[in-house]
């Protein structure tokens, strides 16, 4: 395991009374005809606009939305947000179609104590994902003071993430960020024994570091998706047309032979559902895991599984999932999921939910708000889980003990 971080100073810690406040959020959300089709993020974001605003500050917003790769796109536009926002907040948010230059200098001098300005996509710009020097300069430059709530851009080092803070001097944590840490350190330096890591999703190579960084703490490794086929390939078993990673097959090896050492319970499935081919309406039947038909492929766990998924579950005080269980976009072959699902809500253990798919499972399951905590970010929360230093996190100002 990694060293305990330093806690940050935070967005409730700082005087803001008649400051500017640059606040990095995380708007990265969908636009469909030209209006937010999926406002969450813009949600999460809420508390810590609206207790800025309350400690008497202006508020420059600063977000990215999609991959314009340093081109203004019309489509990457954040003024759809803008609408979004104010209409979610009862105020008029002001909008400027620029994160830096004279016109967004002089809407920023405009700003009230309590008015909120939103920036252009910030990704408009090539210096914000090279973390250009004067780009952060010009956008450091708005404001007295700098707060991240985006965790999900956190794993980056770019110029609003990282660059502002740095010009700055100093930043705090957003209170979507300030709960992101707490969750993630819980789970990573202080689990309730017995802890349950639950591992999907499609690749080995996603996840090889946090299941390494877990070994030594888990009590049980769980272990499924595609992922889990590449495992069986290791001890010799047929997996037919399923997915599988040629070049990772001895570090699977690896990882089960380093588990049995440390006396870890490292469980893969025992039966799947299988398809002769990759589609929704495709003939499936349930199998045990040693007995994949050749050409057919593994699309989920089988009913077995869960139940034997459910049962370690339950003994868990802490439980750590990433990552789907199966296809769970195809109904067919999201019953796994989906009753792992119900089986980690149903657990009485701290639960964490990390990772964009995971979190539609427990959305589409219906229990989402029965799990501890569900993390604003997939890539963030993985690095964060496998031992990694955050450059959007480590550059903000550590608390004085």
């Amino acid at each position: 395991m990694s060293k305990k971080s330093s806690s940050k100073v935070s967005v409730q810690d700082l005087n803001l009374s008649g400051k500017k406040v640059f606040i990095r959020v995380d708007f990265n959300v969908p636009i469909q005809d030209g209006k937010v089709a999926d406002d969450t993020r813009i949600q999460a974001a809420l508390p810590t606009i609206r207790l800025v605003r309350e400690k008497g500050a202006s508020l420059i917003l600063a977000s990215h939305l999609g991959r314009p790769k340093g081109e203004r796109k019309p489509e990457f536009s954040l003024a759809p947000v803008a609408v979004r926002l104010g209409e979610l907040l009862g105020e008029k948010v002001t909008f400027v179609d620029d994160c830096i230059g004279d016109k967004v200098d002089a809407a920023v001098k405009a700003l009230e104590p309590g008015d909120v300005l939103l920036l252009e996509n910030v990704r408009f710009y090539n210096g914000e994902t090279k973390n250009d020097p004067e780009f952060a300069r010009q956008l450091a430059g708005l404001a007295d003071e700098f707060v991240n709530d985006a965790f999900g851009t956190a794993h980056r080092a770019h110029a609003s993430t990282v660059g502002v803070p740095t010009v700055l001097g100093k930043g705090a944590a957003g209170l979507l960020i300030d709960r992101e840490l707490k969750a993630l350190s819980k789970v990573l330096h202080g689990a309730e024994k017995p802890l349950a890591a639950l591992f999907g999703g499609a690749k080995v190579s996603d996840k090889i570091q946090v299941i390494e960084n877990y070994l030594p703490s888990a009590d049980t490794i769980l272990l499924g998706g595609g992922m889990a086929f590449t495992f069986f390939k290791a001890q010799g078993k047929e997996i037919g047309n399923s997915l599988l990673e040629e070049d990772k097959l001895d570090t699977a090896r690896e990882l089960l032979a380093r588990a049995k050492q440390l006396g870890v319970d490292f469980v893969l499935p025992v039966d799947v559902v299988v398809a002769p081919e990759f589609k929704a309406d495709a003939e499936s039947r349930i199998v045990s895991s040693d007995e994949i038909p050749a050409g057919w492929m593994g699309l989920d766990i089988g009913p077995k599984t869960v139940e034997l998924f459910r049962k370690k579950l339950a003994e868990a005080k802490t439980v750590i999932w990433n990552g789907p269980l199966g296809v769970f976009e195809m109904d067919q072959f999201a019953k796994g999921t989906l009753g792992i699902a119900e089986a980690v809500a149903a657990s009485s253990a701290f639960s964490l939910i990390g990772g964009g798919d995971s979190v539609s499972a427990v959305k589409k399951a219906g229990v989402a708000d029965q799990v501890s905590h569900i993390s604003t970010g997939g890539g963030a929360s993985l690095e964060f889980l496998a031992g990694k230093e955050l450059p959007g996190i480590a550059i903000l100002t550590d608390k004085e003990n």
